[in-house]
């Protein structure tokens, strides 16, 4: 039955390959994890009125339709019900000109949820759709109209400056704009590259927004729809919790990033993030590009990360789920000091891409990352899989083909992995980790039109096997998820 599943998507795939060019406009391009990179902004100018007067609008429609196909269903207290989700919105962007340096953005976003499921009701089974459309208190969908951005701007020399609601990516902070709205920050965050092949940022946050919210909220208090309720959330660090121990909900983060290209081929990337009160986070990073002739090019990459106490162990213990067993599955129950590696070598020529990742958590405590950005991101992620629990082991192969720059066909690229991720035993025993071992296979097709410009269409397909639950009489992680989505820009 999966391999049927396998081969009717990639049959669908192939439906999509037919005369096209890569999506591209005149000022913005749509990356492959759907982030949008303005190519050209207004420039300078010489009065306020022509700051508006010369500013530029920027419009999207998108379409994001959700097929999920459990193995087992299960119409329990957890439901696992087959759903069928679509979102249809867009947003608009307004960037003005600068001023003496000055300008300002705003952006506002709109999703309306489709597909009306009677199986949602009270218990939220849309687990497909989530980030697609908003859960309101009794569990049920409804639409989200929301301005996710709006900062102002200055910019000196080699330095950039904003100030407001906006998008900030980096190894942990992420738009992770793969649904219909981006998770964004209400923030401080000044840019500086006067050191050469230098780029450092340093930011201050105090509030983030996730896709599905329409209100910013804490970037670290748990709570079903008000707080910060990513499916990667710590759950033990609930507003009840932090309440009980006197700590602060609304805590601020600081964060610091750095990129160095100063060696030929080497890449060199650091960031450091603090929660005063809760614990702080390094990571380091490197990629060293090797020249192996006739056009193929070999980069090793590794990534370390380390997570240090500052009170969160003794607020929520060392587990996303919040649940805390002493002696079963952590060594230590008042603590959320972690670490993690992981490596990588790729491998590319021209239109290919080859990718072969691992990593390793250590054996202590789960690492916190409720901001869309993805620990072990780049290396071992799948598409919605979460492998940064503690004492988790995970590798993976990925190839992508893009058969527009090889002048195959044109506008099109496929893109596939397959990720072994295996959890801590004691844990799943313990019921302190949510998942258990699993394999997962998964393909992209995107495709662009000469027929239909600025518009892209992307499918993907991901098929889970995973072992069942030590209490449950079936395997209900087991599933195969459809996704269609369409962009326009215009």
């Amino acid at each position: 039955m999966k391999m049927m599943k396998i081969s009717m998507a990639a049959a669908a795939a192939c439906l999509l390959t037919t005369s096209a060019y890569a999506l591209k406009t005149e000022d913005r391009v749509l990356k492959g994890n759907m982030q949008v990179e303005y190519t050209k902004v207004p420039g300078d100018v010489n009065s306020i009125q022509e700051m508006l007067s010369k500013g530029e609008f920027y419009g999207r429609l998108r379409s994001n339709a959700f097929w999920w196909d459990w193995d087992n269903e299960n119409h329990g207290a957890k439901p696992t019900d087959d759903q069928n989700m679509w979102g249809l919105g867009g947003s608009m962007i307004y960037k003005t000109g600068f001023f003496r340096g000055v300008a300002a953005t705003v952006g506002y976003y709109g999703t309306t949820n489709m597909v009306s499921e009677s199986t949602v009701g009270t218990t939220n089974v849309g687990k497909a759709g989530k980030d697609t459309y908003h859960t309101r208190a009794d569990g049920s969908e409804g639409g989200i109209g929301v301005l996710a951005e709006g900062y102002l701007e200055y910019k000196a020399g080699k330095t950039d400056a904003k100030v407001g609601r906006q998008i900030i990516e980096s190894t942990l902070l992420a738009s992770n704009d793969t649904k219909m709205i981006p998770n964004t920050f209400e923030a401080a965050v000044v840019e500086n590259k006067d050191i050469a092949d230098t780029k450092l940022r340093l930011g201050y946050i105090t509030q983030q927004k996730l896709r599905d919210h329409q209100n910013f909220h804490s970037i670290l208090a748990y709570q079903k729809r008000d707080e910060n309720d990513d499916s990667a959330g710590h759950a033990g660090l609930s507003l009840a919790n932090i309440a009980a121990a006197g700590a602060d909900a609304n805590p601020d983060m600081i964060f610091v990033t750095a990129e160095n290209k100063s060696l030929k081929g080497l890449k060199l990337n650091g960031d450091y993030y603090n929660i005063n009160g809760y614990f702080s986070t390094v990571v380091a990073e490197a990629n060293y590009q090797i020249a192996l002739g006739s056009d193929w090019k070999l980069t090793p990459g590794v990534r370390y990360l380390k997570q240090m106490d500052d009170g969160a162990g003794a607020i929520g213990g060392p587990s996303l789920t919040g649940k805390i067993t002493a002696g079963k599955g952590y060594s230590n129950i008042n603590s959320v000091d972690a670490s993690m590696w992981a490596a990588r070598l790729v491998l590319e020529n021209g239109p290919l891409s080859m990718m072969a990742g691992y990593s390793a958590v250590a054996d202590n405590a789960d690492i916190i990352a409720p901001w869309r950005g993805f620990p072990t991101g780049g290396y071992t992620r799948s598409m919605a899989q979460y492998n940064w629990m503690s004492n988790t082991k995970t590798w993976m192969l990925q190839t992508s083909y893009d058969f527009n720059k090889a002048g195959l066909v044109p506008g099109l690229k496929l893109s596939a992995d397959y990720a072994d991720m295996n959890y801590d035993d004691a844990k799943i025993l313990a019921k302190t980790v949510a998942y258990t071992d699993r394999t997962i296979f998964h393909v992209d097709a995107i495709q662009s039109f000469k027929a239909i410009p600025n518009a892209e269409f992307k499918l993907r397909f991901a098929t889970v096997n995973a072992d069942k639950k030590p209490a449950d009489t079936k395997d209900y992680d087991s599933y195969n998820e459809y996704r269609f989505e369409m962009n326009y820009l215009f």
